[in-house]
């Protein structure tokens, strides 16, 4: 080409040899961009050696500069990386290892970042509040923080009014906000400026407003006490409200025991706390309430178990003091339940300080200890000096407190002279001593009288009688002494006239019974007289001759038979001198006691006399009687009073007696107390013979009771004189025919017969039949030996005997008609033959 810039034509020359094709190699590898977070870094490099393939690059990040680096494997193969918070304040490399297309590899190649990775400015991508716009809900900032790690961000609240003020609220600088009584109405926002922790600052931002604030219910967020939890202290406590304005909360303490039960206390601010609370716990009850009247949950906290004051003595004082006044001093104890604390009561002759008490280590001979319980009553020897309590406040579980002493303010006083039990002593006879028990100080020279007192009840002193002792006059007979004493103290102080009680009436010796002697026998039945015998001394026997008013007897018996120990009781009834024995006696033992009274109602010992074993008597009967209503149907039984010893087996015959003859016709078989009448005893006296027979088999003598004749019962009697003035009747009875006379009664077989009766005969006639004519079995007139029969053992029985060849048993369905058909059959006979009724009866039993 020429200069002008003409060309020529163009040569061409060729290499002998292909161009080779160098190794895959990085010429140049480097890192561009701002090494700060959120910032793009970019990697370039240059390639030579043939057409590049897949190149391998990769990020690393490094502690130092000197480590192997860790992969950042999401950016592996990409040439940029955006730098992200947990790489600040590290290294950034990036490696590349060349690959051509033919997958050759070539040397690998790294570049380091020149600086580490620094913060973001910090700012906020995000603001907002959380929560509703209510009253006592707590807000919450919801915020998106950049750029480093966050350090204490600044946090702003602000309260905007309806009319667009705006204000900051003091003292809300946190990430949370609890809306209060003030917010309501306004619009609440927030501000935060974000601060690094490496304390950079960001732009502040502000939230949108919520709100308005609308009011909450009334609620009791936190309820916490304040004050110690021991007897003494003052309770109080802390509450957090919310919900409107605040109006009157309801406040409650209860006191809970152990088991659960609770007890309301106060309803106030304050609770003092107690030696009631002691040992229990402290509940309070806080209820908020608005100041519309709207109520909340109530809310509660519980204390732990309150727990006793040290022992303390808040005051002690001792009264003024006087002998013989107990002494109740005035303490008051602080500390939880009291024990038994320690007193001690001293005496001194002066007024010490109360630290001489306080420390009593040495011997004092001017203070004395004299008592050891609270309540103390000053002796005699109390009178003059002073008094000092030491008291050591003791908790029940016996930990002690710091003593306390109280001194009295004066001297113990002595009481008012008096004197009590004034009585009369008998010395000897007829000489009496006075006596009296003094008080009040010390005695002086005490004044003493003797009275007279009548029987009239006149009291009159006796003159020249001033001494304790006194020996009767003759006008003291029948009459009282009393005993005056009038108490002087020491210091001439005089008390009041005390006259004993009365003594005795004043009587000369009493009667006495020198023996007392029992005359008679010791024996069921006798009489016992009871003879005293007198002293023989003048005295007594004056006594007897002249005072003497009354002997007084009172008979006594052994509880138990021959009873060693004898015991006795009184017969109530038996108050002379003599005593009629009687059974319940036999085998005790007797004793009479003798009393004798005076003409002036005195009463001697009592005298006694025994006697042995009282013996039976001799066994009888008084007072025997039949007893029955006589007539033939009746039961009569034989009565009587027996004594001599216990009744044994004593003797009763039944017999009969024809009234005007003394002939007795023994009644076989009846040797009983009862017996039952029957037809053979009419016209008959029933006597009864008994002989009394002790339980050892002894007999008495036989005793006899009768009864009057003995009548037909007047059902019977009517009828049996109808058909006797008629003069012939017929009855209808049963015959045994085929019965002998030594067969057992009643076995057979009976047959219907006619039992004719008239004024000269009997006769028994079997009916006709069909086939047959009546006829008479048995016929006969009442000669003798007629008799009619009836035995004991079968009422309705009886034997009608015309002679020893014509007898008849016949049966009845009654008594009554078989006493009936004896009866006239008896009847008629007596008339007919004149004989007497004794002659006609003969009984078979």
């Amino acid at each position: 080409m020429t200069p002008d810039g003409e060309s020529g034509d163009a040569a061409y020359v060729i290499s002998e040899r292909a161009v080779e094709t160098l190794p895959p190699s990085l010429n140049f590898l480097s890192i561009t961009g701002d090494y700060s977070e959120g910032e793009i870094l970019t990697a370039s490099y240059g390639y030579v050696g043939g057409h590049e393939g897949k190149s391998i690059c990769n990020w690393y990040l490094h502690q130092v500069e000197t480590d192997s680096g860790t992969l950042i494997p999401e950016v592996s193969g990409i040439l940029q990386y955006r730098i992200t918070k947990d790489t600040i304040g590290k290294f950034i490399s990036f490696k590349c290892i060349p690959v051509r297309d033919d997958g050759t590899v070539g040397e690998p190649k790294a570049c380091m970042g020149t600086e580490r990775v620094r913060s973001g400015s910090p700012r906020l991508l995000s603001l907002q509040i959380l929560g509703e716009a209510v009253e006592g809900i707590t807000l919450s900032v919801d915020k998106k923080y950049w750029g480093g790690e966050e350090g204490e961000s600044v946090f702003r609240w602000f309260r905007t009014s309806s009319d667009g003020t705006h204000s900051e609220i003091k003292g809300a600088t946190t990430a949370s906000y609890m809306l209060s009584l003030d917010d309501i109405g306004f619009f609440i926002s927030v501000s935060c400026e974000p601060v690094r922790n490496d304390w950079a600052r960001g732009p502040i931002v502000l939230s949108e407003q919520i709100g308005p604030i609308i009011s909450g219910p009334p609620t009791c967020h936190s309820l916490e006490f304040v004050g110690s939890m021991v007897e003494g202290q003052r309770l109080s406590f802390v509450a957090s409200y919310s919900g409107g304005e605040r109006g009157n909360c309801i406040i409650e303490w209860f006191r809970v025991k152990s088991n659960g039960v609770k007890e309301k206390l106060i309803a106030e601010e304050y609770l003092g706390l107690s030696i009631e609370d002691v040992g229990r716990y402290i509940e309070l009850i806080y209820t908020p309430v608005r100041n519309d009247g709207m109520r909340g949950s109530p809310a509660s906290i519980k204390s732990e178990v309150i727990a006793p004051g040290d022992p303390m003595g808040v005051e002690l004082i001792i009264p003024d003091c006087c002998e013989a006044i107990e002494i109740i001093p005035q303490k008051t104890y602080f500390g939880g339940e009291e024990g038994d604390g320690k007193y001690v009561w001293y005496r001194s002759k002066d007024r010490l300080h109360e630290s001489t008490f306080l420390d009593l280590s040495t011997s004092d001979d001017d203070v004395l200890t004299c008592g050891n319980t609270l309540k103390y009553t000053p002796t005699l020897e109390d009178v003059g000096a002073y008094l000092a309590l030491y008291w050591v406040p003791t908790r029940a579980d016996r930990k002690c407190g710091k003593p306390l002493v109280s001194l009295s303010n004066n001297q113990i006083s002595p009481a008012a002279p008096l004197v009590s039990n004034v009585r009369v002593k008998e010395l000897s006879s007829g000489i009496y001593s006075g006596e009296g028990d003094y008080f009040g100080g010390y005695e002086g020279s005490s004044l003493f009288s003797w009275y007279r007192e009548t029987n009239e009840g006149t009291i009159v002193l006796i003159n020249g009688a001033n001494s304790r002792t006194y020996e009767v006059m003759d006008p003291d007979y029948n009459c009282r002494l009393l005993f005056g004493y009038t108490p002087v103290r020491s210091d001439s102080v005089v008390g009041e006239l005390k006259l004993s009680e009365p003594t005795d009436i004043i009587l000369p010796e009493l009667p006495k019974i020198e023996m007392l002697a029992l005359a008679g026998k010791a024996v069921e039945g006798d009489v016992l007289t009871a003879v005293e015998v007198i002293p023989k001394s003048e005295i007594q026997q004056h006594v007897w001759g002249k005072y003497k008013k009354d002997v007084k007897y009172q008979w006594l018996s052994s509880l138990d038979i021959e009873d060693s120990s004898k015991s006795y009781e009184r017969l109530s009834s038996q108050h002379s001198c003599s005593y009629k024995m009687r059974l319940e006696d036999i085998g005790r033992f007797l004793k009479c006691e003798c009393i004798v009274t005076d003409l002036f109602g005195r009463s001697s010992e009592p005298a006694f006399a025994e006697t042995g074993p009282i013996l039976p008597g001799i066994p009888r009967i008084d007072k025997l009687e039949i007893e029955g209503r006589g007539f033939h149907t009746n039961l009569y039984a034989v009565r009587g009073t027996y004594s001599g010893g216990k009744e044994g087996k004593s003797k009763i015959q039944w017999l009969r007696s024809m009234v005007g003859s003394p002939d007795l016709i023994s009644i076989p078989g009846e040797i009983g107390r009862m017996y039952e009448a029957n037809v053979d005893d009419v016209g008959y006296r029933l006597v009864a013979i008994y002989t009394p027979i002790r339980e050892d088999g002894f007999e008495g003598q036989p005793v006899s009771a009768s009864t009057d004749p003995i009548a037909v019962e007047p059902d019977v009697l009517k009828e049996v004189k109808q058909k006797i003035d008629v003069g012939a009747v017929k009855f209808e009875v049963l015959c045994d025919k085929d019965r002998s006379a030594k067969k057992v009664p009643g076995v057979g077989t009976l047959e219907r017969r006619v039992l004719e009766v008239n004024r000269k005969r009997v006769k028994v006639v079997k009916p006709g039949s069909k086939t047959s004519f009546p006829t008479t079995e048995i016929r006969g007139s009442y000669a003798p030996p007629f008799h009619v029969e009836t035995f004991r053992n079968d009422q309705h029985r009886l034997r009608i005997v015309v002679d020893s060849e014509n007898e008849v048993d016949l049966m009845v369905q009654t008594r009554h008609m078989r006493d009936v058909i004896v009866l006239v059959i008896r009847g008629l006979a007596q008339r007919f033959n004149s004989t007497s009724l004794n002659s006609l009866l003969k009984i078979e039993t």
